[in-house]
């Protein structure tokens, strides 16, 4: 049980489980905004240009059979509109970190320590 234990203790601390358990929730936290888009905002645009916000009506009897080809449709579209969506908060995310401005650096330690150095070799 000991070596059970301590496989598993090493399992854990290999990976970064807190980084992917953040992630994790964080995404989580994330899909009911994406959501709120999409059926939201996204989906009465789709509306007033097909007329209705979504299409789950349309459908084809075959016998006894009811293909829901319109639910289909409406799903497509949907995922469609999260990808797009998510694609372009990624895109903003990305612009904003590369205009973050660069951090301004002094002198490095060797620097510092050649100019000490040369100050002490003056006096």
């Amino acid at each position: 049980m000991k070596k059970l234990m301590a496989e598993f203790r090493e399992f854990i601390d290999k990976g970064d489980i807190v980084d992917a358990a953040v992630g994790l929730i964080l995404a989580l936290a994330f899909v009911p905004v994406v959501g709120s888009l999409v059926d939201d905002i996204l989906m009465p645009i789709i509306a007033a240009i097909f007329g209705q916000p979504d299409f789950q009506a349309l459908y084809i009897d075959i016998g006894d059979a009811r293909i829901m080809y319109g639910n289909f449709i409406t799903v497509v579209i949907s995922f469609l509109l999260i990808a797009f969506a998510v694609f372009m908060m990624v895109k903003a995310y990305n612009r904003f970190k590369a205009e973050k401005p660069a951090e301004e650096s002094g002198p490095s330690e060797v620097d510092l320590l050649i100019e000490i150095r040369d100050s002490l070799g003056r006096g």
